[in-house]
């Protein structure tokens, strides 16, 4: 069986949540551990995370936040449906809740993506290479056609499709945990089309759900890359390269109240997960995994 030269774009999400965050990505980065990495725009730490990207040419996303903390769009920041009565974004649930009443108003998701955009923009000097949804809200009905369309209207390439190979077979996944994981990839399947049909593309690839914080380890990170192979290989034989997204979250812990995107940092960025995920990715052991199977680092702009 000959080689299958395999793109591998390790992102680092939630750039820009809080200075430890940011440091402990760029220490992933500058380790090699990581090749890409996802912006917050309305994290607190956002327009120093822009900085450091630009200063140690990390190749840089959006990841598009439309459940935690405060919108970057002026006009929504006091009266709108994508808000509680906090004046905060629904939460990861709590939207979900709110799209599924048909409490949400979708022009003005349109135009917080856009705001999200513009602002990227205006932080890093260049549009998103690729684009993503925080909590995986880019997924979901409606949004997700809304989504395309701004991708679509400025010409970012790449996003990211949540569909996890081997998820199901992950029994150390609480059952809550699995419970939305499973939505996430429900409403996966059905964005693809919507997705295809607006031009936009995605790695062959995800792997991050089944590999993330306390489950973090070089063995859950081989046989999840391993298995995506085997995969890819039953479905195309023929294919001589595949690529793979492995989405991450290191960082050192978050101390409050410093951090978050306007209300503070969750308790997962305060856990010591982020921390194991750092520790785990940097290990040599890791590093030589992926040149005994021909793995190459990438970006999406190397696609």
């Amino acid at each position: 069986l000959r080689m299958l030269q395999v793109k591998l774009i390790v992102t680092g999400d939630d750039f820009g949540y809080c200075p430890r965050r940011n440091q402990g990505i760029v220490d992933c980065f500058l380790a090699g551990a990581i090749s890409n990495v996802s912006l917050l725009v309305n994290g607190s730490a956002a327009a120093d995370a822009a900085k450091l990207a630009r200063r140690y040419n990390i190749p840089i996303g959006l990841h598009a936040n439309l459940s935690e903390g405060s919108p970057v769009c002026e006009v929504l920041k006091t009266n709108s449906s994508l808000l509680n009565q906090d004046g905060f974004f629904h939460g990861k649930m709590g939207f979900r809740t709110a799209l599924s009443k048909g409490l949400l108003n979708m022009s003005e998701v349109k135009q917080e993506l856009k705001a999200q955009v513009e602002l990227f923009h205006e932080l890093t000097g260049h549009l998103p290479p690729h684009m993503d949804g925080h909590q995986h809200v880019h997924v979901l009905p409606e949004v997700r056609h809304v989504f395309a369309e701004v991708l679509e209207e400025y010409g970012i390439k790449y996003t990211r499709v949540p569909i996890e190979p081997g998820l199901h077979n992950c029994d150390w996944i609480p059952p809550s945990l699995m419970d939305f994981y499973l939505g996430v990839e429900e409403d996966s399947f059905n964005t693809v089309d919507v997705f295809t049909k607006h031009g936009i593309r995605w790695p062959d690839i995800y792997i991050g759900l089944s590999t993330m914080g306390r489950n973090m380890s070089v063995s859950s990170i081989r046989s999840a890359i391993d298995s995506a192979i085997l995969q890819l290989r039953a479905r195309a034989p023929q294919s001589s390269t595949a690529t793979i997204e492995l989405m991450v979250h290191p960082g050192y812990p978050s101390v409050p109240p410093t951090g978050g995107c306007g209300e503070g940092p969750d308790d997962f960025s305060q856990s010591w997960e982020r921390l194991h995920e750092l520790q785990t990715l940097i290990k040599p052991e890791l590093q030589s995994h992926y040149k005994s199977r021909n793995i190459q680092l990438c970006s999406f702009k190397d696609l």
